[in-house]
């Protein structure tokens, strides 16, 4: 859609004057405010929004879709930390539970070997923040990682895990980041987020390391060279404004190091955790969340939608709503959303469902490696 149809449209169907004016300021690539993300949350209808972000994804990336080959190793579910909206992890006077788990590290290089003769370019770590495992066991594992697969990207850890390993280890996130990458880490995932605002970290997190400490990690890994990943946990005990408070203090410092790749917004899953009381927001709230991101942050070239948490059929959808990137294959390797009651109980996708699923909403499957540089077009012509 050109940039003359798309204000005509605006002008026509939207009375309210501040949408057109958003609207405008969105297609001269004009960065709107805080109070104007605030406003759409508050009153911007769905099919506004999904026109704007929809332009946007359009006008940077066609109708390309990227995905990427992965699996996941979670080390351990293990945690020091009591996060209430997580299913998922137990303290250590709980490992013997039956649904805690320790690898050892045989059990990681034996997963990383059963890929030997598979098309993977990409491992993706995290788990929780066990109190034996630290900076110094995670830089071994992660050299003798590749050693076995020196080709495989290594994405790892969130900033929660690297704070409790830098301040463990007594050093700099700079120093522990640049120990890390020194190892072969490749980049880091946006885990660990949630909401930046720390009345609402006190509520749902209030143990685990601060905003602050978050953007500082990331801030410190684009330092050293280390591209990242941002995230957001939505739809539990945050407003709006919270919303975009969080998205502007990512805005703000994807400005000053340009070092993130994609913004990927989560969506809070009520199963199995201390906050199954909160209703989970509708789909129609799921929309609005990725339409406005990619509306709000437009210094963030990539909007991904993680599909074993959204769902196969919400991924479709929000490929209309601002998203570009539908994550991995993943190999049934994640325990972290399906523990906490997400549709996609087993999850994973080969290759060929991948692109079945772009392919049938008529947008352009692209496999990409890690820091987003295309590997392969998957159009219909040239399926595999």
């Amino acid at each position: 859609m050109s940039r003359e149809s798309i204000i005509t449209i605006m002008k026509e169907a939207v009375s309210d004057k501040t949408l057109q004016l958003i609207a405008q300021k969105v297609i001269s690539k004009e960065r709107i405010t805080t109070d104007e993300g605030v406003y759409l949350f508050n009153h911007a209808e769905l099919g506004y929004l999904g026109a704007l972000a929809n332009y946007i994804r359009e006008d940077r990336h066609g109708n390309k879709t990227y995905f990427n080959k992965n699996f996941h190793i979670e080390p351990t579910n293990i945690c020091v930390f009591e996060c209430k909206f997580c299913a998922y992890s137990k303290f250590l006077r709980e490992k013997e539970d039956f649904d805690a788990w320790e690898l050892s590290e045989e059990d990681i290089f034996e997963a990383i070997k059963a890929y030997d003769d598979k098309d993977i370019t990409e491992v993706h770590i995290v788990g929780g923040v066990h109190p034996k495992m630290g900076l110094e066991y995670f830089k071994n594992l992660i050299s003798k990682i590749k050693e076995i697969r020196p080709d495989l990207h290594v994405k790892a850890f969130t900033a929660v895990e690297l704070d409790y390993m830098a301040r463990k280890a007594k050093v700099s996130y700079k120093e522990c980041l640049q120990i890390l990458k020194d190892a072969g880490q490749g980049s880091l995932p946006g885990g660990g987020a949630e909401i930046f605002d720390a009345s609402i970290r006190e509520q749902i997190c209030k143990d685990k390391c601060t905003g602050e400490q978050w953007l500082e990690m990331h801030e410190a890994a684009h330092s050293v060279g280390m591209p990242s990943n941002a995230t957001i946990l939505y739809g539990h005990v945050e407003e709006a404004e919270h919303l975009i408070d969080h998205m502007n203090r990512l805005r703000e410092l994807q400005d000053k190091t340009g070092g993130f790749n994609a913004f990927i917004p989560l969506k809070f899953r009520n199963g199995n955790n201390q906050m199954s009381h909160i209703k989970e927001v509708s789909i129609i709230e799921d929309l609005k969340m990725y339409a406005i991101a990619r509306i709000f942050l437009d210094n963030f070239n990539h909007m991904k939608a993680y599909w074993p948490m959204i769902g196969r059929k919400t991924t479709q959808l929000l490929l209309s709503f601002g998203v570009n990137d539908i994550d991995g294959t993943v190999d049934d390797s994640t325990k972290i959303y399906t523990m906490a009651g997400a549709e996609e109980q087993k999850p994973v996708m080969t290759t060929e469902q991948m692109i079945a699923l772009i392919n049938d909403v008529n947008r352009q499957p692209i496999e990409r490696d890690s820091v987003y540089n295309e590997l392969r077009d998957y159009s219909e012509n040239e399926l595999v």
